[in-house]
């Protein structure tokens, strides 16, 4: 069955000046993210797997190439024009969770609900509680990030993200700062939203992470050197998706 292109990337390009110079972080990158996919980008330290992330949605400016959303070319967008598509159709979950330290976790998820003015402020609410609840950290909605444990933390960050009902959340290391025991919650409510429907981008070092996608894409020295799919996510089949992930991993010289 043909899958809808949500996102796709054409010949993009992200350099940085280096010592009088020209680092090159992407090159030339041909990607099309598609809907309902759960896209895991993975390769080695340096290989511009966080550049890329930023580059599909619109948080850092290419060098040169394009970058289209729902046909979109959102890379000729003004900057006001791409702060109001990212509130309203991205999500974005990072390994430091960023949330508002003076805000309780219900604030802090409510308030990005306000702001994208999508729905009134009851039905807001009403989703947020809703979600923090799925998150399982509806009885810490009024406590500050401070009073919260890291794993209550990034599950309301994770509300935050999905509260606009974005067309894709992006999640760069989603994990970097958890236990494992907060690391597995985090990584199956991520499959849960995706099994819902929700298009996820994800990058990530870590294998166990990474076998919850379904796609998988490795880059190296800023190009797209190999992909790899598999079914959706299912707990039960975690050890052949470790030993495939880590077999195709192998073949990428990973």
């Amino acid at each position: 069955m043909k899958q809808n292109t949500v996102l796709r990337a054409e010949d993009v390009c992200k350099s940085f000046a280096n010592n009088g110079g020209q680092n090159h972080v992407l090159d030339m990158i041909n990607l099309a993210i598609y809907e309902g996919d759960f896209t895991v980008i993975m390769g080695s330290s340096g290989a511009g797997k966080s550049t890329l992330l930023y580059a599909l949605s619109g948080m850092d400016r290419v060098t040169s190439g394009r970058v289209y959303y729902k046909q979109k070319e959102i890379t000729r967008l003004k900057e006001k024009e791409m702060a109001a598509l990212r509130a309203s159709e991205f999500g974005f979950i990072f390994q430091q969770m960023h949330l508002v330290s003076n805000l309780t976790l219900m604030e802090n998820v409510v308030v990005t609900g306000y702001l994208c003015k999508k729905e009134s402020t009851r039905s807001v609410n009403q989703q947020a509680f809703a979600l923090l609840k799925q998150m399982h950290v509806e009885e810490a909605k009024d406590r500050l990030p401070s009073q919260v444990s890291g794993g209550e933390a990034q599950r309301a960050a994770i509300a935050r993200a999905v509260i606009n009902r974005p067309g894709i959340v992006f999640a760069d290391e989603p994990t970097g700062a958890l236990n494992r025991h907060n690391t597995e919650e985090v990584l199956n409510l991520l499959s849960e939203l995706n099994r819902e429907g929700q298009s996820i981008v994800m990058v990530t070092h870590d294998t166990r992470a990474a076998i919850h996608g379904n796609r998988f894409v490795y880059l190296e020295d800023g190009r797209v050197m190999g992909e790899m799919q598999m079914p959706p996510y299912r707990k039960e089949e975690e050890k052949s998706r470790e030993r495939q992930m880590e077999a195709w991993l192998a073949s990428m010289a990973w």
